[in-house]
């Protein structure tokens, strides 16, 4: 039995993270700070975070702004290439810039992926049973996002690739039981003053 009462999911890339990705640059955790001060009033019944340390350091600085909300690490909230397209499936104008992108992926990341797609789709997506909406966090990487981006516009499941996240931006998405899932925020850094946004972006596609 499907749930009835609405989920709204939460999305949030991890801060910028230092060069060697041991954790978040000064203008990370500052990023993080920022976030959580600005989720202050919504009611999160829970942060998720991926196992890998930028992720942990900065759903640690957002709950450090929050108050009794628990933090629970994930494996499938981490990073992992969810969705390995073949060919047929690609724009063919654009087939080969994105196998290009996907080639280094190793067979242990082809396999074990998408399995953990198909976990987070159905740990993290669509309504919830109870009588009251549910808001949850999940501190992750741009892989996932895009892939739970994807799944709510009713993409192709290729899709995921091309869409990217800046670090620390706010994506939400809500799962009502009487309607399709709408994507209410995406990319969203009000948050954070000019000099920390767009960091993980390509410099040309600032705005």
């Amino acid at each position: 039995m499907s749930g009835t009462a609405t989920r709204y999911l939460y999305l949030v890339r991890h801060g910028e993270a230092s060069s060697e990705e041991s954790g978040l640059t000064e203008a990370g955790r500052e990023q993080a700070t920022l976030l959580g001060r600005r989720l202050r009033d919504v009611p999160l019944a829970a942060v998720h975070h991926g196992p890998l340390a930028r992720a942990e350091e900065t759903a640690r600085l957002i709950g450090d702004e929050l108050s009794d909300v628990s933090l629970h690490s994930s494996e499938i909230a981490g990073d992992y290439v969810p969705y390995m397209p073949v060919r047929d499936e690609l724009p063919p104008e654009h087939a080969d810039f994105f196998l290009r992108f996907l080639e280094g992926a190793t067979a242990e990341e082809r396999e074990r992926g998408p399995v953990l797609a198909r976990q987070a789709l159905d740990r993290f997506t669509g309504p919830v049973d109870g009588d009251e909406p549910r808001h949850e966090l999940v501190v992750t990487h741009n892989f996932l996002i895009a892939w739970l981006v994807r799944e709510a516009m009713y993409a192709p499941k290729w899709r995921w690739l091309g869409l990217n996240h800046a670090n620390a931006a706010l994506t939400v998405i809500r799962y009502a039981a009487d309607r399709p899932a709408s994507l209410l925020v995406s990319n969203d850094m009000r948050h954070l003053p000019t000099e920390l946004r767009w960091t993980g972006f390509p410099a040309e596609s600032h705005v």
